[in-house]
């Protein structure tokens, strides 16, 4: 069979046997996988959106203890896949990772759906009035919630990157396929929240919280039949090298600390590198030498021919992968603050939800968690018009095949999102105002103003999304070092999870020290009683001056330089970026 028809990337099938291009990958192999991810973000989302009003209407939290509960459970979510990152590309592999995280996944959704099924497992309810839960009860809820948090690190930094292998990097009609892949695999997972906000919450609050998860529970086993019904038509990624990225990793800082007193060489040219050929013969690629984060250069140093050391010194692309890594968090650094702000969508923008008109008509309440669905309908509609319309105009401009940089992309995310923040502030004002002319003052009186007044706020952070979300995913796939690129997406997920981390420690922070000396905490049990227009400023600042740090972070980052080598007539074309044209930070 003529090799041509072979992936040129290297990729084989669940026997380790070399595929053909024809009949696996592609979009054809990513429809199973993003039938997952729309299932798998309706069950997250069917549960997280609502959770604070779980947390505060069923187990009888005040605002602080939910809002704190909740973004420590979605930290965890963001955080776990480091250790489910790590599995994979030093041990199991995507699959296999995948696989049994799932089962885990799958195994703390049913959990939780009994825990608000069965009546032994959950308190009590009278006329929508329910007794407080025992400690077994809370127990029990939480243990489930933490289940999904543990199948989740397994699950969220393998399904993305293992459907982005589904497109050889060599091929160049697979390579332009690519382009778009990271945008449609968020389509999905928008589609599948719109679903979680639109019907499961209103099915919660007025159907029955066991049914409202019961459904995406059934959703989220019947995706994965589908996933595995897909198993054929997959191409997975083999380690490149025997050693442990993260060997590499600690092995360059070591060699670097020990050549502390050497002196680097003028030229890059004179580090230690193997030639190009002993990349092509192994299947690997050549990353380049770049002039930051200098002082590990001198883990590439070469030994002296008298009384050198028995190790072999780092290569130059041993060095520039922890020069990504490094690069890479520090941009990391900077998202931190929009994963804060991103929060308050399923924490504080839904309490204060909940003290508005949710009516429409006579008959029908809004529940407040779903104005979560304008975030995701905006998404859903700007994600086409991103793909289809806004990049094709800036590649004309820019000659970039992305239309803009990556980085590009996240600072405009980044300032959008400052703006909605910023709309965010003048309608808690308005709140404010409403509460102060109508005497509003008990916690379970309606405000006479509608809930729709948030929609600005809900619809801009959906279209911020749409930048920063996606750029950082794409980002940190595409910058990490060729065999780390499971633990490289861990970048997005952990930055998600800080961020809510974060904003639990700003909430329980800015409650102790505004609730000093008999003061009313700027988010207090009654939110009209406090000043949550405060707390949102105190956001809009620091967002504002983070932003400066990501601006200056951007311009110092430069992009990956590797060498792409593909097999054609049995000849060598190298694909090679040179330092002029890669665009620095936010420079086009």
């Amino acid at each position: 069979m003529d090799q041509k028809k072979y992936t040129q990337d290297g990729t084989v099938n669940l026997r380790r046997q070399p595929v053909l291009s024809s009949k696996t990958g592609k979009w054809k192999a990513c429809a199973f996988l993003v039938g997952y991810e729309a299932f798998e973000r309706m069950a997250f989302y069917g549960v997280a959106s609502n959770l604070v009003v779980y947390l505060t209407t069923r187990l009888h939290e005040d605002n602080v203890t939910s809002v704190r509960n909740v973004n420590n459970w979605s930290g965890a979510v963001w955080m776990t896949p480091i250790l489910g990152a790590y599995i994979a590309d030093c041990h199991l592999g995507r699959f296999w990772t995948f696989t049994v995280s799932s089962v885990i996944y799958a195994l703390g959704m049913v959990l939780l759906t009994l825990a608000v099924s069965i009546k032994s497992l959950k308190p009590t309810c009278t006329n929508g009035i329910c007794n407080k839960a025992t400690t077994s009860q809370i127990a029990f809820y939480y243990t489930s919630l933490y289940i999904i948090a543990i199948g989740a690190g397994g699950t969220k930094p393998n399904i993305s990157t293992f459907g982005a292998d589904q497109f050889d990097d060599f091929d160049p009609h697979e390579k332009k396929l690519k382009v778009s892949f990271f945008n449609w695999w968020m389509f999905s997972s928008f589609l599948g929240a719109l679903v979680a906000t639109l019907c499961l919450l209103y099915i919660q609050e007025n159907l029955g919280w066991g049914l409202g998860y019961g459904i995406p529970t059934v959703g989220l086993i019947l995706s994965l039949i589908i996933f595995y019904i897909g198993t054929p038509t997959y191409r997975h990624k083999m380690p490149k090298t025997d050693t442990s990225p993260a060997k590499d990793f600690f092995h360059v800082v070591r060699a670097a600390i020990a050549n502390r007193h050497r002196e680097l060489p003028r030229e890059p040219s004179k580090l230690h590198e193997f030639d190009l050929q002993h990349y092509v013969d192994n299947g690997k690629r050549q990353v380049y030498h770049t002039p930051i984060f200098r002082f590990l250069d001198k883990g590439a140093v070469k030994e002296d021919k008298v009384g050198g050391s028995k190790r072999p010194p780092c290569t130059i692309t041993q060095v520039e992968g922890v020069k990504l890594v490094l690069g890479m968090g520090m941009i990391w650094v900077v998202t931190l603050i929009p994963s804060t702000i991103w929060a308050q969508i399923n924490t504080l923008f839904v309490k204060q939800g909940t003290t508005l008109d949710r009516c429409i008509g006579s008959n029908f309440q809004l529940p407040a968690a779903s104005l979560g669905s304008f975030v995701t309908l905006s998404m859903l509609i700007s994600v086409p018009m991103y793909d289809r319309y806004f990049v094709p105009l800036m590649r004309k401009r820019t000659k970039n095949p992305r239309g803009i940089t990556l980085l590009q992309r996240l600072g405009i995310g980044f300032a959008i999102q400052i703006i909605a923040l910023a709309i965010a502030c003048l309608v808690e004002v308005r709140r404010m105002k409403s509460i102060k002319s109508h005497q509003v003052l008990n916690p379970k009186d309606v405000i006479p103003m509608t809930i729709f007044w948030l929609l600005p706020q809900y619809i801009l952070l959906g279209v911020a999304d749409v930048f920063n979300a996606i750029g950082l995913l794409e980002f940190f796939y595409d910058q990490s070092p060729e065999d780390m690129q499971s633990l490289g997406t861990t970048f997005f997920t952990s930055g998600i999870g800080v961020g809510n981390f974060l904003n639990s420690f700003l909430v329980t922070m800015v409650d102790k020290v505004t609730s000093r000396d008999g003061k009313k905490s700027w988010i207090g049990k009654n939110l009209n009683e406090s000043h949550l227009d405060y707390y949102y400023e105190f956001l809009l600042l620091i967002s504002v001056l983070n932003f400066g740090a990501f601006l200056w972070a951007s311009n110092k980052y430069i992009y990956k330089r590797e060498s792409r080598v593909e097999a054609n007539d049995q000849s060598l074309e190298m694909e090679c970026k040179p330092l002029e044209a890669v665009p620095l930070g936010l420079q086009v």
